[in-house]
């Protein structure tokens, strides 16, 4: 049975005298430092000098430091930069630092599940990752809410990692809905299923392969476009808050029935054996080894796909049209 904590399991005394050092001033390190800031808890955080990051820290009030002194200075390291990029930074800037006593954390599991980064057995290593992006972090927590996280313990040399998490969880606001117990193993391999399967390269393709179908039937772009793209926002904000079920109540009848008698023959059973495939290939690391790399010899896969992308119809298309919607801006 699922193992969920509120804000009863968790204490902010926990963390006091600690020092938070937040690796990575992006869209989740902001929203992360600033709450945990405004918790009363002590927060530095790190950004490349000069970018824009660096500059949206100072005017938030923080004295932004490189990634060798956060790792110093800090007793909890929380590393939000990108995937791809974590490895390189802990051998270069971090494990250094690793000394007992210290807590390495993270928000998604990916470098420590696949090994890219192997802290040494005398630090605590953890997970608080919210199941949201970090300005929905941050907009909950000014609300007086917060959104659910996922905490995983990999490492309790300290054996009190759990109680850190937790109140390092409310610090941003999760406990307040609610922290789900998980593992490393599971947070990684079910995140890049559902982006890969689903969320991202599922629903583009699928978007992708009904528009061209319309268009290659004579239809115009431009309906194309609004049956296929504009309108999956109506479908998934009710999936979001209603559940599927909910969504199918809310639409119209015809739409439903259609929902209901034509939608196994586009996700058919070898869609279906695609997907345990792509499952197969998380799991064994496969990917992870894929999208490794990738990155060292410089992203020529990636660099094709992206540019292929920004050619494609559908983009000139929408363009003209979001221009015809203000409120999008």
């Amino acid at each position: 049975m699922v193992k969920i904590y509120s804000d009863k399991d968790a204490d902010l005394k926990q963390l006091n005298g600690k020092t938070i050092a937040i690796i990575g001033y992006g869209i989740q390190g902001r929203g992360q430092a600033l709450n945990l800031r405004d918790s009363g808890l002590k927060v530095i955080v790190s950004e490349l000098e000069g970018n824009d990051n660096y500059k949206l820290a100072i005017k938030d009030g923080f004295t932004p430091v490189d990634a060798a002194t956060a790792a110093k200075q800090g007793d909890i390291i929380q590393i939000l930069t990108q995937d791809h990029a974590q490895a390189d930074l802990y051998k270069k800037f971090i494990s250094k630092e690793m000394k007992p006593g210290k807590s390495l954390v993270f928000s998604h599991g990916f470098n420590i599940h696949f090994k890219q980064i192997v802290p040494p057995k005398n630090v605590d290593v953890w997970m608080i990752a919210p199941k949201g992006p970090g300005a929905l972090v941050r907009q909950q927590y000014e609300e007086g809410k917060g959104v659910p996280c996922l905490v995983a313990i990999h490492q309790d040399a300290s054996k009190h990692a759990l109680k850190d998490a937790l109140a390092y969880a409310k610090g941003i606001g999760g406990s307040r809905a609610g922290v789900i117990q998980t593992t490393f193993k599971e947070e990684t391999e079910t995140d890049l299923f559902g982006e890969q399967a689903v969320l991202c390269g599922g629903c583009s393709e699928l978007v992708y392969a009904g528009f061209d179908t319309l268009v290659k039937a004579g239809y115009q772009p431009e309906i194309a476009y609004y049956e296929c793209l504009h309108e999956l926002k109506l479908i998934t904000d009710l999936i979001y808050s209603k559940g599927i079920d909910g969504m199918r109540r809310r639409v119209s009848d015809t739409a439903e029935y259609g929902d209901y008698s034509r939608g196994p023959r586009i996700i058919t059973k070898k869609t279906r054996e695609e997907m345990k495939k792509i499952l197969k290939e998380i799991q064994t690391g496969k990917f992870a080894k894929e999208w490794i790399k990738e990155n060292q010899n410089g992203r020529p896969k990636f660099n094709k796909y992206r540019a292929a992308s920004a050619k494609h119809p559908i983009e000139a298309v929408g363009k003209k049209l979001r221009s015809m919607m203000p409120w999008m801006e």
